[in-house]
């Protein structure tokens, strides 16, 4: 496969990984850049995907520079064997990087080795570090509503609290992520029974929502002291802008702490709970992969394990004969 050569205005974007020099540093910034392209454009990958996955190609080549002592080529590439990516893998694992963490950054090479060589690449055979799959953690019902609700009693402000109420709602009552929700704008006002939600990939699907979520959104509207126009942010920040994930977790961790509930219960366990009542309650698979936006059933079915692991904590508590 040949790289395509990047235009004049494209050079300028050409990365300088490590020490690499004039034309060694070119081929790499060339692959490097079109690498980013593929994944942002075709891919459409998350911008924090292709962050990881960028960062992943920058370090595998930087240490081929070094391993191979050679230019790291699209040919070059090509004849790597399942050595080279093992010798890779060990620097990283001596970095103190965990199974998880090594095998999604053999996961991000293999898919940068195969936009390289094409769909006729082969890649070396090499089985990544095995990793024990955790199961979503919910919360119940209760604590649900117990964390919504003291996060917006101890606001700062009214709106901030009718703010941070409307959107932990979203997350429990609609099954939200939280940038899905931050993603919203001020046109889905007013809100009604269907929202339109653009998930990971561009993807879109509609999420019905509840008459007592749709309230929380208008009370938080009414009270916000910003014009929430169509084309900027729905939930705000206490200067104006957008509000950053990172005040939602924060008052989700002192609502946490307040209430002395479990280290489990955080904004991103709202929408595992929603997920997770929903099936206990009846809901099919196919529905729920629907209302959650996974592209694939198998993201899904994994809820199908929590639910019986709840009933086997239930039984193991209160049936007689089960000691």
């Amino acid at each position: 496969c040949v790289v395509p050569d990047l235009g004049r205005d494209d050079e300028r974007n050409w990365r300088d990984v490590g020490s690499l020099g004039g034309q060694k540093r070119r081929v790499t910034g060339t692959l490097l850049t079109n690498w980013q392209s593929h994944l942002t454009h075709e891919r459409r990958r998350s911008v924090h995907t292709v962050r990881a996955y960028v960062a992943t190609a920058e370090r595998f080549c930087a240490f081929l520079e070094t391993h191979n002592g050679a230019a790291v080529t699209p040919a070059a590439l090509a004849k790597l064997d399942a050595s080279d990516m093992r010798a890779f893998l060990a620097q990283r694992r001596s970095e103190g990087l965990t199974n998880a963490s090594a095998a999604r950054e053999l996961s991000a090479l293999r898919a940068f080795l195969r936009f390289v060589g094409g769909p006729d690449a082969v890649l070396p055979a090499l089985r990544g570090p095995r990793v024990k799959k955790g199961l979503p953690r919910p919360v119940s019902p209760t604590e649900a509503i117990q964390l919504t609700q003291d996060v917006a009693a101890n606001a700062r402000d009214g709106w901030i609290g009718a703010r941070d109420y409307a959107l932990l709602l979203l997350l429990y009552g609609a099954g939200l992520r939280i940038g899905e929700a931050l993603g919203l704008t001020g046109a889905v006002l007013p809100m009604g029974p269907v929202l339109r939600v653009t998930g990971k990939r561009g993807k879109t699907r509609q999420v019905p929502i509840l008459p007592a979520v749709r309230e929380a959104v208008t009370a938080y509207a009414d009270l916000c002291p910003f014009d929430l126009d169509p084309q900027g942010p729905l939930f705000r920040g206490a200067r104006g802008g957008a509000l950053a994930p990172g005040v939602v977790r924060a008052s989700g961790r002192g609502a946490r702490r307040a209430l002395g509930l479990s280290e489990r219960t955080t904004p991103h366990a709202l929408r595992h709970s929603f997920a997770t009542h929903l099936l206990a309650g009846g809901a099919d698979l196919r529905s729920l992969q629907e209302l959650l936006g996974h592209a694939s059933l198998a993201s899904t079915q994994i809820y199908t394990a929590v639910d019986a692991a709840q009933l086997l904590d239930i039984y193991r508590t209160a049936h007689p004969r089960a000691e």
